[in-house]
C-alpha cells in the first residue's frame, strides 16, 4: 500500500479528478459543512497528506471568523472608521482565531506533495504536517477536538487499531468524521459503477499516471473495505456514540461520523 501512495502522490489530485469527474470536491466540500468548525478547533487530519481537507478547514474558518466580525462592527454602529480599520487588521493577523489543523500520513511523499500546495496557494498560518501510523498516532491521548480520515481508512491495514487510536486522541466531546468509498444499493448502478471501475479506472491510471497496478489496487480495495452498516459497527465498537453515517450518490462514497462521550 505504501508503495502504491509513493508511486501516485504527484498525480494524485489530478486522478482524483479524472476517478470521479470532480465529484470529490463536492464529496469534501460536505464534509466540511457536516465539521461546520468553529475559530479554535483543533483538527487532526489523518492520511491527508496532499491537504485537500485542511485547506477547506483553514477556509472555512477564515470565513466563520470574518462573519462574526462583520456581525460585531455591525452592532457597534458608532465606531470611527480608525477603529473598524483597526480591527480589521487585527482580525488580519488572527484570522483562524487559534484554530490550527494537524496533517498526519504515513508517506513521505503524499506529505511533500501537501507542503508544495501549501506554500503555492499560500497556507502556512495554523498548519502543520507530521508523519505518523493510523494505527499508532504519535499523539498524547484527548488532544483534538476533530479528527478526520478521508480516502483514508480503507488503506489502514487494520481499521480497528484505527478508530481506537482515533478515539484515544480525540478529547471528551470531540468528534470522528470519516469519508470513503462506499457501497451502492442501488443493484443497476452498482454494475454501472462496477464497470466503470474496473474497465475504466485503470486505464485511466495508465494514460494519466503510466501506473495500471496501483489503480487497479484501489479499485478493488473500495470493493474489499466493509459496507456502511458494518463500518458503523466497528466505530461503536472502538467506543463511539451517536454513530451514523450519510450517503452520498447512492452509497457511491459515505461520511460516517460519531462522537467520544
Amino acid at each position: 500500500v505504501y508503495q502504491v501512495f509513493e508511486t501516485v502522490a504527484k498525480k494524485y489530485d489530478v486522478m482524483n479528478d479524472s476517478m470521479t469527474l470532480g465529484i470529490h470536491r463536492v464529496w469534501k466540500d460536505i464534509l466540511m459543512h457536516k465539521m461546520n468548525p468553529c475559530p479554535g478547533t483543533l483538527l487532526l487530519d489523518v492520511a491527508g497528506g496532499t491537504g485537500d481537507i485542511a485547506f477547506r478547514f483553514i477556509n472555512y474558518v477564515r470565513s466563520v471568523r470574518q462573519r462574526q466580525l462583520q456581525r460585531k462592527l455591525k452592532h457597534h454602529q458608532n465606531l470611527s472608521w480608525q477603529e473598524i480599520f483597526e480591527s480589521y487588521q487585527k482580525d488580519k493577523f488572527n484570522s483562524l482565531g487559534d484554530s490550527q489543523v494537524v496533517v498526519c500520513d504515513i508517506n513521505r511523499e503524499m506529505l511533500r506533495v501537501g507542503k508544495q500546495k501549501a506554500q503555492h496557494l499560500g497556507y502556512s498560518e495554523g498548519l502543520s504536517w507530521v508523519l505518523g501510523n493510523a494505527e499508532e498516532l504519535p499523539f498524547d491521548d484527548d488532544k483534538f477536538d476533530v479528527y478526520t480520515i478521508a480516502f483514508g481508512i480503507r488503506n489502514v491495514t487494520r481499521i480497528d487499531l484505527a478508530l481506537q487510536e482515533a478515539y484515544r486522541v480525540l478529547k471528551p466531546g470531540g468528534r470522528f468524521l470519516c469519508l470513503e468509498f462506499s457501497h451502492v444499493s442501488n443493484p443497476l448502478l452498482s454494475r454501472l459503477y462496477d464497470l466503470y471501475s474496473f474497465q475504466v479506472i485503470p486505464v485511466l491510471g495508465e494514460v494519466i499516471a503510466g501506473d495500471w497496478r496501483s489503480y487497479q489496487y484501489l479499485v478493488e480495495s473500495i470493493r474489499q473495505f466493509p459496507p456502511q452498516e458494518e463500518l458503523k459497527a466497528m466505530i461503536e465498537d472502538a467506543g463511539f456514540f451517536k454513530v451514523d453515517y450519510e450517503n452520498l450518490n447512492f452509497g457511491i462514497v459515505a461520511i460516517h461520523s460519531g462522537f467520544k462521550l
